[in-house]
């Protein structure tokens, strides 16, 4: 679902595998092929997880671990293809591959796994990496030396944080102690005195130890060693060529796709070339809807000054239109601030165009009558009490007509805003290294974090035994790792005001993804 940053995970691939049961309304396809391409696509998405989160800690080859995790859908659809989408799989056939796979899985894993390390350095090692590998032939940065380790010694006043012991790693130097004033004050004080001592040879990295026993990393600093590089070879972040190609790319996408949902056969459209327009009202919105969301994400990192590249789009031809879009961070983020105001800012500016759009698609929307095709994910025949805040918005937008007898059908602007819904959603679930996940690690630390992560992920499953739709985020949310790349000062705590809007963030994930209680909907009377 990612490429690589280190703050951010709004690359948006998984979105269009949960919206499949869309995917059938919009493109009139038989089921053999949906799930061909279903199958591709997830099979995609597996591998693109399972190369990011283990490949740097286990020697057991990715293709096998993504065979073991892929044994249950290719069992699947081998099922459809030989007895067809009617005719259901026995419950055998889906429980006993998924546990047996996910025990094999767990034991290849730790038979490949190599000498363990420090849980927290972990992903730190893992960055450094991926960092110096991306430069051609980068300087090597010198490790602390044993003559040195006094000048690294005095870096840390006793009065500031008083070092106990000094560990050496293959790629960091773990300074352990006792914190004696503020965790900010430890960190900028340590931080200039590594720097007037070292120069920008390390990252200094503040972590949280066991017993609230915070402890210091020094691990090699990629940018220093690429600076002589860049000065003879300037490095390209910034590619607004490619950003506008694929911004032009994919608007021609989505408008086809648009069109498509709006009734136009496109093998006629040669004698009137105007129809594919009708296209453009959910393509312009699904990608306001996205480009804001990802803005939101480069404009704050912008303000603290950590680089990344600009918005790209992925266009795709079928599905939705798009796979979503992105942005890389190519450099750490400095506190938990940082990384909460990041992580944030996506989320609530791609929200923040949602509704207006989904309330004027909601008002121009049609009412039909619920029947057997009604389904909590069919823009043509909605029901709306499949979330909180989608019944609410409904009976907002459309009034009395909204009935419990009642369904919707979409207008193409009230499709994008829907689906913006269902991306703030996702993106806010408290997981790992999506935007939720790296907002509850701000506020609550990382090892808090991934208790918190851990529950979410059982949460959703038992709400995908109420609604059917979520259990394929819930099998997804399994594969996520829940640690995710730590600030540099990942010790200092946020202000009161961030703490409320992070809790505000939340409760909105809640009101999305949770359907209307039966007493609000008598209230509402839908």
């Amino acid at each position: 679902m990612w490429l690589k940053d280190l703050g951010v995970e709004a690359c948006l691939v998984v979105d269009a595998v949960v919206l499949k049961l869309q995917v059938q309304h919009f493109f009139k396809i038989s089921e053999d092929n949906m799930a061909f391409w279903f199958l591709l696509l997830l099979g995609l998405a597996t591998y693109l997880m399972v190369q990011r989160s283990v490949a740097q800690i286990t020697r057991t080859p990715v293709w096998l671990l993504w065979l073991v995790l892929m044994t249950p859908a290719l069992l699947l659809s081998g099922w459809t293809l030989r007895y067809g989408a009617k005719q259901p799989p026995p419950p055998e056939l889906i429980l006993w591959p998924s546990v047996i796979c996910l025990l094999l899985y767990w034991l290849l894993f730790q038979w490949g796994r190599g000498t363990p390390r420090d849980a927290q350095t972990q992903s730190l090692a893992t960055e450094s990496q991926q960092d110096t590998q991306t430069t051609p032939e980068p300087e090597p940065v010198r490790p602390i030396e044993q003559g040195e380790e006094t000048h690294l010694r005095n870096c840390f006043p006793w009065s500031v944080y008083y070092i106990q012991n000094i560990e050496y790693r293959p790629q960091a130097v773990i300074c352990r102690g006792k914190l004696r004033t503020t965790p900010t004050n430890a960190y900028q004080q340590i931080k200039t005195n590594i720097e007037q001592q070292f120069g920008d040879r390390f990252l200094l990295i503040f972590q949280e130890g066991i017993n609230d026993k915070p402890f210091f990393v020094l691990v090699p600093n990629p940018q220093a060693a690429k600076e002589v590089n860049t000065r003879r070879d300037p490095e390209r972040l910034t590619r607004p060529v490619l950003a506008i190609m694929l911004l032009v790319a994919t608007l021609v996408t989505t408008t086809l796709v648009g069109a498509k949902m709006a009734g136009v056969d496109l093998t006629k459209v040669e004698s009137d070339l105007t129809l594919i327009l009708k296209g453009l009202p959910y393509a312009l919105g699904l990608m306001t809807i996205l480009g804001i969301h990802e803005l939101g994400h480069y404009l704050t990192a912008r303000r603290y000054k950590i680089r990344s590249t600009l918005p790209y789009f992925i266009p795709m031809p079928f599905f939705l239109g798009t796979f979503g879009a992105f942005i890389q961070m190519r450099s750490p983020i400095p506190n938990r601030k940082a990384l909460f105001d990041v992580s944030i800012a996506g989320p609530i500016a791609g929200f923040v165009v949602t509704l207006p759009l989904l309330l004027w698609g909601l008002a121009h929307s049609d009412i039909v009558p619920l029947n057997e095709k009604t389904g909590t994910l069919n823009p043509n025949a909605l029901n709306p009490t499949y979330s909180i805040l989608l019944a609410l918005l409904s009976k907002l937008a459309l009034g009395s007509d909204l009935t419990p007898k009642s369904a919707i059908d979409l207008h193409p602007v009230a499709v994008a805003g829907f689906l913006g819904l269902i991306v703030t959603a996702l993106n806010l679930m408290p997981v790992g290294q999506l935007d939720g996940g790296h907002i509850i690690h701000a506020m609550f630390g990382q090892r808090t974090a991934m208790i918190i992560g851990q529950v979410a992920r059982l949460l959703l499953l038992l709400l995908s035994l109420i609604q059917e739709e979520f259990l394929l985020w819930a099998i997804i949310l399994l594969f996520i790792p829940l640690i995710d790349e730590p600030a540099l000062n990942d010790v200092t705590e946020l202000d009161n005001k961030r703490d409320l809007l992070g809790l505000l963030a939340m409760a909105l994930l809640l009101v999305i993804v949770l359907p209307l209680p039966p007493a609000i909907a008598r209230l509402l009377q839908i």
